[in-house]
C-alpha cells in the first residue's frame, strides 16, 4: 500500500514539474514582457505613479563601487542591492558630452538622429556656435539675465517624457531639473510642463517663455527662501575624517585645479571666504547637489507628482559631479567626498519618494550622461600612456596643410568637438573633391603623436558600420550640425590647452572611461538582479515606454530591456 502511494506522490511531483515547464517554455516562445505579467480585461493597465529619473553628470561606472564601503545603506547601496543593477552600460556614440547624454537617455536616439551633436556645434550659414539649448526667440523668466534664453527647439525628436505627454492627452507632468540649463530642458522635452536650471546672477531657478510667462507661486517662494545664500556661508570640510579617503590620491597633487580665488586645492576649503557677489560658486561643491535635491523635494510637492490620475515624470540631473570632476580631477579627495556627500542626498529623496508615494508606485532609474577620463598628469606619473592634445596646434597645422597643397585661403571654419569643418564654399570655389580634400586632411593629422585615427565625414556617411570604433564616430555625426574629419584621440589623451600638464579632467572620447556608464533600475516591477550583457544608454526611453504601454520615441534605436531583467 504504501508503495503505491509513493509511486503516485512521484507521478504527481513529476507530473506538476512537467506542467511548470510547459508553461515556462510557452512563456519563452510567445516573448512574454515583464516577467510574465498577464493583463486583466477588467483592470486598469498597470502603470507606476512616478517615473523619477536620476542622472549623474560625470559618473564613470565604477564610482558606484569605488566608494562602496563608505556609502550608507539607504543611497546607491538601495539602489543596486534592491534594485536590477546593468553592469556594462554604454554610449554607442562619440563625442560624449552632457547634451548628447542627456539627449540618449531621454530620446533613446543618438546624435546623427536627435540632432544634439555636441554641447554645442559649429553653424555653417551663420559661421557661429550654437549652443545646444539656444534660442534667441524667447525670454528669461525669474532673472534679469539672459540665461533663460533656451528651449528645447534644436532637438529634432522626441523624447520619452514627450510621449508620455501625448499618451495622456497632456495628462501627465513632466518636470526636470537641474543646475545646467541643457541637464533640465533636454529631459523635459518639448512638451514638458516646466524645466528649472539655476541662474548664477541672482540664485534663483529660472525658466523660459517657453515653458511659462511667470514662476509658478511655489518656485518663487523656494527662490525667496535664498537657499544659496545659508549654503555658501559653510566651509566645505570632508564628510569623513580625511585620512579615511584612501580611495584617492593625496589632497594636494600638481594635477588638481581649484576653486577661484584659491592657492591651493586642500580642505578645509573656506567658501565664505572664496565667495564673490553671484553664486557661481555653488555648482562646483556639494552644496550644488543639495540645492538641487531641495528644489527637486519641492517639485515633487508642490506639483503634487504621483498623486493623479495618469503617470508623472520628475527629471533630476545632479551637475556638480561634473564641475567638480573639470577642476579637481577622478582621483581627487574633493571628488570623492562629492559622492559620499551625493549619496547622502539621494537617500532623502528615495525616503521621501516611498513615505509619500510608496516603493511599487514609483519607477526610479539612475544613470550618467558620460563618465571620465583619468588627468594626464596623473596616468604619466604612474608611467601610463596619457597626453594633451592641442585644439590649435591641430587646426593652425591643418590650415597651413592645405594652404601648401591647394593655395591660399581659410580653408578651416572651425574645430569643435574634436572635428575639423572646413571651408565648403573655398573648395567648391577653386573646384576640388571634397571627399579628397577630406581624405587629404584626414590622412595628415593622423602624423599628431595624439591623434589614434581620423575619418572623412564623406566616409562616414556612404558606408555601413555595424559596430566598433567606427560604428561610435557615425552614430555621433549629424550631416547638418558636425564636421569634415572626425578625429579620434588615442586612449588617454584629451584636448587641453597651451598646457602639457592640465589640470582637472574632461570627457568626450570613444574610450570605455567615458561610455560606460551606471544603469540602475528600482522600484515598480523591479525585481533585484543583476547583468553583464553589454546594454545601451539609448535602451532607457524603450524601457520605460514598455513598462508604460506608451510608444517610445519617433527617434528611437534602443530596446526593451525587460527580458534581461528576469
Amino acid at each position: 500500500m504504501n508503495y503505491k502511494k509513493n509511486k503516485i506522490n512521484v507521478f504527481l511531483r513529476v507530473s506538476v514539474l512537467a506542467l511548470l515547464l510547459l508553461n515556462a517554455c510557452t512563456s519563452s516562445k510567445t516573448g512574454t514582457q515583464d516577467s510574465n505579467q498577464v493583463l486583466s480585461a477588467t483592470e486598469p493597465l498597470p502603470r507606476p505613479k512616478l517615473v523619477v529619473g536620476l542622472v549623474v553628470d560625470q559618473m564613470r561606472y565604477d564610482f558606484l563601487f569605488r566608494y562602496w564601503d563608505q556609502y550608507g545603506a539607504g543611497g546607491f547601496k538601495k539602489l543596486v542591492s534592491e534594485g536590477f543593477n546593468f553592469k556594462y552600460a554604454q554610449y554607442s556614440y562619440v563625442p560624449t558630452y552632457t547634451a548628447p547624454g542627456h539627449a540618449s537617455i531621454y530620446t533613446g536616439s543618438v546624435p546623427t538622429i536627435n540632432g544634439i551633436a555636441g554641447n554645442a556645434w559649429y553653424d555653417r550659414r551663420t559661421g557661429k556656435t550654437v549652443y545646444c539649448v539656444e534660442d534667441k526667440t524667447v525670454k528669461t523668466v525669474g532673472s534679469t539675465s539672459d540665461a533663460g534664453l533656451m528651449s528645447p527647439r534644436n532637438m529634432l525628436t522626441t523624447t520619452i517624457t514627450d510621449e508620455l505627454r501625448l499618451a495622456t492627452n497632456m495628462g501627465s507632468k513632466v518636470i526636470g531639473i537641474s543646475l545646467k540649463d541643457r541637464g533640465s530642458i533636454i529631459p523635459a522635452g518639448h512638451l514638458g510642463n516646466g524645466a528649472y536650471w539655476f541662474d548664477s546672477p541672482s540664485g534663483n531657478w529660472i525658466t523660459s517663455t517657453f515653458y511659462a510667462e511667470e514662476l509658478p507661486g511655489w518656485v518663487q517662494h523656494f527662490n525667496n527662501q535664498k537657499h544659496p545664500d545659508k549654503l555658501l556661508s559653510q566651509v566645505w570640510d570632508t564628510l569623513l575624517p580625511i585620512e579615511q579617503y584612501t580611495q584617492s590620491t593625496a589632497d594636494d597633487v600638481p594635477w588638481e585645479g581649484t576653486l577661484a580665488g584659491e592657492e591651493r586645492p586642500v580642505f578645509p576649503h573656506n567658501i565664505p571666504a572664496l565667495r564673490k557677489k553671484d553664486y557661481e560658486l555653488i555648482r562646483g561643491i556639494p552644496a550644488g547637489n543639495t540645492l538641487t535635491k531641495d528644489f527637486a523635494l519641492a517639485a515633487l510637492a508642490a506639483e503634487n507628482l504621483g498623486k493623479g490620475n495618469h503617470t508623472d515624470f520628475l527629471a533630476v540631473s545632479f551637475s556638480t559631479p561634473d564641475y567638480a570632476g573639470h577642476t579637481f580631477g577622478p582621483n581627487s579627495i574633493e571628488v570623492q567626498d562629492v559622492y559620499l556627500r551625493l549619496d547622502r542626498e539621494i537617500e532623502e529623496m528615495l525616503q521621501v519618494l516611498e513615505q509619500q508615494i510608496g516603493k511599487d508606485n514609483i519607477l526610479v532609474f539612475l544613470t550618467a550622461d558620460h563618465g571620465a577620463a583619468h588627468v594626464p598628469g596623473f596616468m604619466i606619473d604612474k608611467k601610463v600612456p596619457a597626453g594633451v592634445a592641442n585644439a590649435g596646434i591641430i587646426r593652425d597645422s591643418t590650415e597651413a596643410f592645405l594652404n601648401r597643397t591647394y593655395g591660399g585661403g581659410k580653408w578651416v571654419e572651425s574645430y569643435t568637438n574634436q572635428q575639423l569643418y572646413l571651408n565648403h564654399k573655398l573648395i567648391e570655389a577653386k573646384k576640388l573633391n571634397k571627399l579628397e580634400v577630406q581624405d587629404k586632411v584626414a590622412d595628415y593629422v593622423t602624423r599628431f603623436n595624439a591623434v589614434s585615427r581620423a575619418m572623412a565625414a564623406e566616409s562616414i556617411q556612404r558606408s555601413g558600420w555595424g559596430e566598433g570604433l567606427v560604428n561610435r564616430m557615425a552614430n555621433g555625426y549629424n550631416a547638418e550640425r558636425s564636421g569634415d574629419v572626425l578625429i579620434v584621440l588615442r586612449p588617454g589623451w584629451f584636448e587641453g590647452g597651451s598646457s602639457k600638464t592640465p589640470r582637472g579632467t574632461t570627457h568626450g572620447s570613444y574610450s570605455n572611461y567615458d561610455t560606460h556608464v551606471p544603469l540602475v533600475w528600482y522600484g515598480w516591477q523591479v525585481k533585484p538582479g543583476e547583468s553583464s550583457a553589454e546594454v545601451l544608454v539609448s535602451d532607457i526611453a524603450p524601457t520605460i515606454a514598455s513598462w508604460l504601454y506608451i510608444q517610445e520615441p519617433n527617434g528611437t534605436v534602443g530596446r526593451p530591456l525587460q527580458e534581461l531583467m528576469k
